[in-house]
């Protein structure tokens, strides 16, 4: 079975207006983020629908191209890379950024924000890179 198309594009989409929105809280600065708990919020909120997202393309690809089932959230992203349908260091980055995910989704009344605040001044662009690798799956043989 192939890959369902409007599945990864609507996940994509949601990756996009994800980092938008996180984009927009970047700029305004780390003073403003750690003194803004709504900021804080919105950037928590919206870093899960993006990683989120990108799981559920992640496991999508896993079992239409690769047939596997991961063994973990950070293990899927690892599988693709090690399957050369994405770049072996955006996924080992990715795989890292899922422990923050489930630092947001678990222990969320343990986030250290200035964390938070790097991943949006260093990462959003994996999650980009992300969907640019994706969008050319169908192009490569496996």
């Amino acid at each position: 079975m192939d890959l369902n198309p409007d599945r990864i594009r609507s996940r994509l989409q949601d990756i996009s207006r994800a980092v938008d929105r996180l984009r927009q809280i970047h700029a305004a600065g780390e003073s403003a983020f750690l003194a803004d708990e709504d900021s804080q919020d919105i950037a928590r909120a919206r870093l899960l629908t993006a990683m989120e997202a990108s799981l559920n393309i992640c496991y999508h690809v896993c079992a239409k191209k690769l047939k596997r089932v991961p063994e973990t959230y950070g293990h899927c992203f690892t599988l693709l890379a090690e399957s050369g349908l994405i770049s072996s260091e955006l996924g080992t980055r990715l795989s890292a950024m899922v422990g923050l995910r489930n630092r947001l989704v678990h222990m969320y009344w343990d986030i250290d924000y200035r964390q938070v605040y790097r991943i949006l001044s260093e990462n959003l662009e994996d999650l980009e890179q992300f969907g640019k690798e994706i969008l050319h799956l169908e192009s490569k043989p496996r």
